[in-house]
């Protein structure tokens, strides 16, 4: 069963004289995420002192801007990952400071160093695979439920609640697309697309399939659904975050030409543990 939690998270704005910044109190996953700001950085770092000292997470993220990076990096923070184009065009650094040492440190990263070289090597194309037992859809707020039921079985941890029917008709009623393959009746694999629209970029996430109807190429076929709403949308960037363990989800990104770009350390509770997470970044103008 994935863990239950009232709060997950709470987004709010913190602003003083010399700086505002946008702040998640990610609860479930024990960080605290700067998702955006202007202003003081040495104020900020100030403020985000202050904000650890009432919820001591283990984890600081920060998505900096380009001329702030080496700003953070004097303060404590470390480079992890670079979002490119994400600010409507304009890069982001993902830099992390972290408050303990058994967050900081992994015990898989050789071995997801290995797994990412192997994926790599894999040939790459845009062709999609079609299977005529299966029906690929965009997913309707009514599905809200066969969709949690999706997630409840494949996760047992998942960093959002996913398993919650009223959590997911609000992202699908808001600013979240999702694709789903439906098998006799039944959703049996779905992903999303989280669009930021203030910069113009999307997240793919939420990338769920049932054991028994693995590696038959449905994956591909909803990234590539996505892919072309977000073209039609004209949002340009998109990025997924994977389980840095998983070679089937690093490798569906490999072979649709997204660039790996980084990995992030102990980043979230999904299946069983806090696990790192590759970030794999795509241009999307440069698709034919």
């Amino acid at each position: 069963m994935m863990r239950e939690l009232k709060v997950f998270q709470e987004d709010r704005v913190v602003s003083a004289t010399d700086f505002t910044m946008n702040v998640s109190l990610d609860f479930f996953n024990e960080r605290l995420k700067i998702e955006d700001y202007r202003g003081n950085v040495e104020s900020i770092h100030k403020q985000i002192v202050r904000l650890l000292e009432d919820h001591p997470f283990t984890k600081v993220i920060v998505k900096s801007r380009q001329e702030d990076w080496k700003h953070f990096l004097t303060l404590g923070y470390q480079f992890e990952a670079i979002f490119t184009g994400f600010f409507n065009g304009n890069d982001a650094y993902s830099m992390a400071m972290f408050t303990e040492n058994a967050r900081r440190t992994s015990e898989y990263w050789v071995y997801e160093d290995e797994t990412l070289q192997q994926v790599k090597e894999l040939s790459r194309s845009l062709d999609v695979p079609a299977d005529p037992s299966y029906t690929i859809r965009k997913a309707e707020a009514s599905d809200a439920a066969a969709l949690a039921d999706l997630y409840q079985a494949v996760f047992e941890i998942y960093p959002t609640p996913m398993n919650d029917p009223d959590y997911i008709h609000k992202l699908i009623n808001h600013h979240s697309i999702f694709y789903v393959a439906v098998y006799e009746g039944k959703i049996v694999s779905a992903a999303s697309a989280d669009i930021h629209s203030t910069y113009n970029n999307a997240e793919l996430t939420d990338c769920a399939t049932l054991p028994e109807h693995r590696k038959k190429g449905l994956m591909k076929m909803l990234i590539a659904k996505l892919e072309h709403e977000l073209k039609e949308q004209q949002i340009y960037c998109a990025y997924s975050i994977a389980r840095a363990l998983s070679f089937g989800m690093n490798a569906v990104f490999h072979q649709r030409y997204y660039e790996y770009k980084g990995r992030f350390t102990n980043n979230c509770n999904i299946y069983n543990k806090l696990e790192d997470m590759n970030l794999w970044v795509c241009d999307l103008s440069r698709r034919k």
